[in-house]
């Protein structure tokens, strides 16, 4: 039994405490815990990733689609638009995070997901027929309020160290996804003059098609939040209050707590929710830039529109490997903020190597360790703060402030990425490696205050216990 310390109050609540589920195991549970996990793990990541893939495609459809023509189609060479097509997609992005969670919340996390899919992938089909400049930031600009709650989701199914590597599994198979549809543009852009259209567009069509198939099977396999997992007859009432008793002995906050303006501001107060925010940022900002301009660097060593493509596909098959492996770590010794520094450092080596190096082969080496560190640092940033806050509401602050942040980071990249600095790119390169450095400041910052925090907790020294409940420790 422990207690929890709710932050709108300071007061102690025994009535939230729970029993231990080791004993609820062995009394009434009738399938072993890696079991039911395993279960959950099936069901949960494959669909969630296949949602999640939905908007890499988009960063990686764009950068394709540009170097199969429609940058000549639309006039997107002339001064910054197609730097402000991708802009445009985030400005509502930015905003959208936390009305996406709580509609998650409200409406079902089927219902709400694969509407926002199936919206997606209508619009991005839409993309194939635009004739104009102006249609596709109108598009893009749609694009911007289809957010999806993924994350949040993952975070509220799983106890603290396990968490990393399911985050980094659905992200991973969505980055694959990613990998995979630069091949996949390549055949595409074969048909060109099919129908009368262009091959960029087809890429569209045939990807918007798609995306609208996957939301539709989506709707029939995402499972909801524990508490209603059972009513939908995917986890039996024992199994769901399992899952639970699980989750609320590791952080204490299995059971979801109101969400109110008050308790919203309250959240803003916490500095670390923008400590995780800004790593958050720091770490997809490369991570667009590889997406949106691997392309057009990789075009500019000497090589064919389609074969940069292809070309683009091995950097983001290898950072799979790269970053799965390291979240294995991460969750194997449970901990996080080396695992985050050992990235930001590789990003920042392949950045550098890309800017600067003056043989080709070299450069496109630079790519891989940079997309390496970038997509690996992404789930280890969320993991991070997954494991260091609780409380459901709060987990939904922090996630949709993460999101926010996230899309600034896609502006920078957008922004940062001159048109006048193609193909090299330099002032690019060197602001996402910056950020980098900004990782590791931020990094040792929250190193230094969880430490000193997990110290005084030990010694009984803290007013009141870390993050309301006694016996929490911050994950370093």
């Amino acid at each position: 039994m422990y207690k929890i310390y709710l932050y709108e109050h300071d007061v102690v609540h025994d009535e939230l405490a729970l029993p231990r589920p080791k004993s609820y195991i062995n009394e009434k549970h009738p399938t072993s815990e890696k079991i039911l996990i395993r279960k959950i793990d099936m069901r949960l990541l494959p669909i969630l990733g296949a949602l999640y893939a939905i908007s890499l495609v988009d960063r990686v459809n764009v950068a394709n689609a540009r170097v199969a023509g429609m940058e000549q189609d639309l006039g997107l060479d002339v001064g910054s638009r197609y730097t402000t097509a991708l802009l445009v997609f985030f400005i509502a992005h930015i905003f959208f995070g936390l009305p996406s969670n709580i509609l998650l919340c409200k409406v079902g996390t089927a219902n709400w997901l694969a509407f926002i899919a199936f919206a997606w992938g209508t619009v991005m089909l839409g993309q194939g027929f635009v004739t104009s400049y102006q249609a596709l930031a109108v598009c893009r600009a749609i694009l911007g309020f289809c957010g999806a709650g993924c994350v949040y989701l993952v975070s509220c199914w799983y106890v603290r160290y396990e968490v990393q590597k399911r985050l980094a599994a659905f992200y991973l198979f969505s980055v694959n996804v990613g990998g995979i549809s630069n091949v996949l543009a390549y055949g595409l852009m074969k048909m060109e003059g099919i129908g009368g259209m262009r091959g960029w567009q087809w890429i569209f069509i045939i990807e918007g098609f798609a995306i609208q198939v996957i939301a539709i099977a989506a709707w029939f396999i995402i499972i909801d939040f524990p508490d209603k997992a059972h009513k939908k007859g995917f986890l039996t009432k024992n199994d769901a209050d399992f899952i639970e008793r699980r989750i609320q002995e590791d952080r204490g906050d299995a059971v979801p707590d109101a969400l109110t303006w008050r308790v919203f501001g309250k959240h803003l107060l916490d500095l670390k929710l923008w400590a995780f925010a800004l790593m958050f940022m720091s770490t997809v900002t490369p991570a667009y830039a590889f997406a949106y301009f691997t392309p057009i660097i990789v075009k500019s060593m000497g090589y064919s529109a389609g074969v940069a493509n292809l070309l683009s596909a091995p950097p983001v098959f290898v950072a799979v490997f790269s970053a799965f492996s390291f979240a294995w770590l991460g969750d194997r010794y449970r901990t996080r903020a080396p695992v985050i520094a050992a990235q930001a450092i590789i990003c920042f080596t392949g950045l550098m190597i890309t800017a600067y190096h003056k043989h080709n082969t070299i450069r496109y080496i630079g790519i891989f360790l940079g997309s390496a560190g970038c997509q690996g640092n992404i789930p280890a940033v969320l993991a991070y703060q997954s494991n260091n806050i609780r409380c459901q509401s709060k987990r939904s602050v922090g996630t949709a402030l993460q999101m926010g942040f996230g899309a600034i980071g896609g502006i920078i990249a957008s922004s940062a990425f001159r048109e006048v600095d193609a193909p090299r790119y330099l002032n690019g390169l060197w602001a996402t490696a910056g950020l980098q450095l900004l990782v590791l400041v931020l990094l040792g910052g929250t190193t230094f205050a969880f430490t000193r925090a997990n110290r005084k907790s030990a010694r009984g020294t803290l007013q009141q216990p870390i993050e309301g409940l006694e016996g929490f420790k911050y994950t370093i």
